[in-house]
């Protein structure tokens, strides 16, 4: 099986917190821990990366830095683990941001996957918008008709989860419709999340773009999975 990497960003030595993560991700999963000088060079596919983020750090987010460098070339998975990590028996559980409209698979079995490692609910939160013609009604949103945009965000979501419920019966998940941009969604619902996992297409998902204010403002891991 493919080792997890333990990776520097930029020139610091990995903090205790990343380096605590990547041996207990390695233990859970039963493979070897490896700290290469590249991750991105390591022969094969890596299971995981994973490497500590200063969440004051504004520049390890600049375009071409190497951290941004390693999220948006690597083919595996890559968890940021905060310096300040807040390790609490209150984080019991893994947050999965999901485009019910385009869900990502890989985003979705590395999500319910790492909740099963762990033995820990899955709460998958889809963030939605009102139409844009929602804006042009005179006398507002009726209700009848918010509740039946936010019925359909519901069927959308519980239609991207069931495969992957079916392939994971032993994982409790809660699935979550919230009326938020996805980066306010993930921050009021990571408060007791231990790893959030967003997407990485090969564009720009807002999912992505919700990572850096996340890891500055959250106190848990995030994990960016290529699609």
């Amino acid at each position: 099986m493919e080792p997890v990497i333990l990776a520097r960003a930029g020139a610091s030595a990995p903090s205790r917190a990343a380096t605590d993560w990547a041996a207990d991700e390695a233990q859970l999963r039963g493979v070897v821990l490896r700290v290469p000088h590249d991750p991105l060079r390591v022969p094969g596919r890596p299971s995981v990366i994973v490497c500590g983020v200063g969440r004051d750090d504004d520049a390890l987010w600049g375009s071409g830095s190497p951290l941004a460098v390693l999220v948006g070339s690597a083919h595996c998975p890559v968890v940021l683990v905060p310096d300040r990590l807040v390790a609490s028996g209150r984080r019991t559980g893994v947050t999965l941001g999901v485009d019910a409209r385009a869900p990502s698979d890989a985003s979705l079995g590395f999500a319910f996957q790492s909740a099963r490692l762990r033995g820990v609910r899955l709460h998958a939160v889809h963030a939605w918008a009102l139409p844009a013609s929602a804006a042009d009604r005179p006398f507002g949103v009726p209700e009848s008709a918010r509740a039946a945009w936010e019925d359909h965000e519901v069927q959308l979501l519980g239609d991207a989860l069931r495969p992957w419920c079916e392939k994971f019966p032993d994982v409790q998940v809660l699935a979550d419709v919230r009326l938020f941009r996805p980066a306010e969604a993930l921050l009021r619902c990571s408060e007791r999340a231990w790893l959030v996992v967003v997407p990485r297409d090969s564009g720009t998902t807002a999912w992505e773009v919700a990572a850096p204010a996340l890891l500055r403002r959250a106190t848990c891991a995030v994990a960016v999975v290529p699609c």
